[in-house]
């Protein structure tokens, strides 16, 4: 099972992966939930999404997600459910 680190940013919410994620598995699920594809977030959490973007260093992938209204607690709840990540 991957390992994340869910963080509040100014600008939304950080999401770490320090283990078992790839960059494809990664843009697969921000794809599908640009597309209305992922059944991980309610309508309502997706609905408080403005933008994602992925920055990959050094091995490390992070996942931005640009909300106003966003918690780590939403976002901790969708991973939970994610089956993309979760088959990892």
């Amino acid at each position: 099972m991957p390992t994340q680190k869910v963080t509040k940013t100014s600008d939304g919410v950080k999401i770490d992966f320090t283990s078992n994620v790839n960059a494809d598995t990664l843009k697969t699920m921000v794809f599908n939930c640009q597309n209305g594809k992922c059944d991980c977030m309610s309508d309502e959490t997706k609905s408080k999404i403005e933008g994602m973007s992925i920055d990959e260093s050094e091995g490390q992938l992070t996942l931005n997600i640009q909300s106003e209204e966003l918690e780590t607690k939403d976002i901790k709840e969708a991973l939970g459910k994610s089956t993309i990540i979760n088959k990892s």
